[in-house]
């Protein structure tokens, strides 16, 4: 699975994946999820948000056992986040098959659409859509940077935009949802585990930082005399990494626009993307506060115009207790070990779901910690302790 999964949507020139929604690449990803339901005698289905589903058993029945993760990447992101996940459902299933086990409730494996929020700039937005976190009017404003909205691209796709919007009935279905992530970061190499359970996910947020200058000459335009809003830019990046090492929390600008973006130009616009996140709502409230505030002061300085927009926004997910402590049990049960119990500062969708079904996360060991970039890795022995892990789980829950 992993083999035939691994060239699609990479990119030859960095090594890096490009698999953005509703895209060509998204599309494979699609036929090879399916193809992987079929092979299994599984039902496949896909639900009005674009999500897609795999069922061993009757979905009506209720109180179904999920797993699974997403597809998609960030820009010439690495080939575990997101798939790992997925893979690792389907072969847990065939471990669970050559076991013999045998399902007392449903389960099913999904891969959410548009998780990385990479084409669109809003993470989870399937799964945001199926848990009423995002209206279908919210979705429907939604444009890439190439000014197609989200209701085109998913025409192009051969899905329909109209049906989108909140799936209680299917929810209801659902009696736990249990996903299966590469690390990102370093905490289980440091430990010597090879898989993890998650305790939380850290509240974060994108804010939008414009900048507003006035454009003009590089190369005749005094320095007294500019509006250039770059250097505000620059010094709030500085800004946001001064805050964030105060704070004991992250501060990231990773995207920029600028226009008119001539190399002889001053710019009218620079326009910032901040990602931020701490360990509790209070911290991370006062990072942004505290960016917000020198930026002003940046723009003030250099007679700049400064808007600054939230543009989402995750408060912190503490898992449901009861299915993460069994988790754990199931997972320390044959060996007699604690399985270690960690935080997360990465959004998934798992956290998304977390307020309308019991959610649970398991880890898998990053040796690098690195995340979001061709550099990504697990080795095949821990990625197998994943599978066992995660079929061991499934067992525990489904098989009672």
């Amino acid at each position: 699975m992993w083999a035939e999964l691994l060239p699609v949507g990479r990119s030859s020139a960095s090594g890096g994946y490009r698999r953005y929604a509703w895209t060509g690449a998204d599309a494979e990803c699609r036929t090879w999820f399916r193809e992987q339901a079929e092979a299994r005698g599984m039902a496949h289905e896909t639900d009005r948000n674009g999500n897609q589903w795999a069922w061993l058993g009757d979905p009506a029945a209720g109180d179904a056992v999920v797993t699974g993760s997403h597809l998609d990447s960030v820009p010439d992101g690495g080939a575990f986040d997101g798939p790992l996940g997925v893979v690792s459902s389907f072969a847990a299933l065939d471990e669970l098959r050559d076991r013999g086990a045998r399902f007392t409730r449903p389960v099913a494996v999904v891969n959410f659409g548009d998780e990385e929020g990479a084409r669109f700039g809003l993470a989870c937005v399937g799964s945001r859509l199926t848990a009423g976190r995002l209206t279908a009017e919210e979705a429907h404003r939604l444009t890439d940077g190439d000014g197609i909205t989200l209701p085109q691209a998913m025409e192009a796709a051969g899905y329909d935009p109209g049906a989108i919007g909140p799936d209680p009935e299917r929810l209801a279905r659902i009696g736990a949802f249990v996903e299966l992530h590469v690390e990102q970061g370093r905490a289980l190499d440091l430990t010597g585990d090879a898989v993890g359970v998650a305790s939380a996910i850290w509240p974060h947020g994108r804010w939008r930082f414009d900048f507003h200058g006035e454009a003009n000459h590089a190369g005749t335009t005094r320095l007294a005399d500019r509006r250039d809003p770059m250097p505000s830019y620059a010094e709030t990046v500085l800004a946001a990494r001064r805050e964030a090492e105060l704070a004991g929390a992250v501060a990231t600008f990773g995207k920029i626009s600028v226009e008119p973006n001539g190399v002889n130009a001053i710019p009218s616009l620079v326009r910032g993307w901040l990602d931020s996140r701490a360990a509790d709502q209070e911290t991370l409230d006062g990072v942004v506060t505290g960016i917000e505030k020198a930026a002003r002061e940046y723009a003030a300085a250099h007679g700049v115009d400064l808007d600054v927009v939230r543009e989402s926004f995750t408060p912190v997910v503490e898992f449901d207790h009861a299915l993460r402590d069994e988790v754990a049990r199931i997972l320390g049960r044959d060996t007699g070990l604690t399985v270690p119990v960690l935080a997360t500062g990465a959004g998934h969708d798992a956290g998304i779901l977390s307020d309308r079904i019991p959610t649970a996360m398991l880890f898998v060991r990053n040796p690098t910690g690195v995340s979001h970039s061709p550099a990504e890795s697990a080795t095949e022995d821990d990625c197998l302790a994943g599978v066992r892990a995660l079929a061991d789980v499934l067992e525990g829950l489904a098989c009672r």
